[in-house]
């Protein structure tokens, strides 16, 4: 019972940081949501205490299951890279997706490199309306 609220408390933090706004708050969510899923893993296997899977030391019948285990410690090195990954983009941009919402009252400035001066005419040619 235990683990299955701390399994829930850890999705509900996990998923409430990741609908932030912020890159770090999504990477601590997604690090919370990946300690759940971990546990979640191990509580698959049996909840129990058991001994070690070890094929010499111990029979089968009282060993654990070592599937959920390797799943866990495969899922620990993934998250550790994706986290390392997700920080360095997090360096890298700075957050500056908030500077680049305009003022209401600013109003847009003409570059003067870009303005057009249109085609060319030459002397006596006019438009008719």
């Amino acid at each position: 019972m235990t683990l299955a609220i701390m399994v829930g408390v850890l999705t509900g933090g996990g998923v409430y940081l990741m609908m932030q706004r912020g890159m770090v708050r999504v990477i601590f969510g997604l690090g919370l949501f990946s300690h759940a899923v971990n546990l979640l893993l191990l509580t698959s296997g049996v909840s129990a205490w058991r001994r070690e899977p070890l094929a010499d030391v111990n029979s089968t019948d009282v060993s654990a299951d070592p599937l959920p285990q390797a799943f866990v410690l495969t899922a620990i090195v993934i998250t550790l890279a994706v986290t390392v990954f997700m920080l360095s983009l997090a360096v890298v941009s700075r957050d500056d997706d908030t500077h680049d919402i305009p003022d209401p009252g600013d109003e847009p400035r003409a570059d003067p490199d870009s303005a057009s001066t249109g085609p060319p005419t030459t002397a006596g040619q006019e438009r008719d309306a």
